[in-house]
């Protein structure tokens, strides 16, 4: 078996999920919202046995990758040795907008 990455998420990644479930348990479905975050997570979890995925995007940020999650998220995220970071999670129509501590 080959190398397992460590993935983490960013403070930016953590506050998207909580914004995503926030606005999801708003729109009147609690459980809904954790499930859909969780599945999230999970998802973002798997990088760590296949973490080249997406498309580069070294055009936004140097080593920024783009992942499509059921047609409903982005999900930035890098991999730098043995380590994958999600950098944010884009949900619906949002902007992809990055700040300086995206980096």
């Amino acid at each position: 078996m080959g190398l397992k990455y460590r993935v983490q998420f960013s403070l930016g990644a953590q506050a998207d999920l909580r914004e995503i479930s926030q606005y999801l348990h708003s729109q009147g479905g609690g459980r809904a919202a954790i499930a859909y975050v969780d599945s999230i997570i999970d998802y973002c979890l798997r990088f760590e046995i296949f973490p080249a995925r997406g498309m580069a995007h070294d055009d936004i940020r140097p080593g920024l990758r783009l992942v499509g999650y059921r047609k409903k998220a982005t999900i930035a995220f890098r991999v730098e040795e043995d380590v994958v970071t999600i950098v944010r999670v884009f949900h619906g129509g949002r902007d992809i907008r990055f700040d300086d501590n995206d980096a």
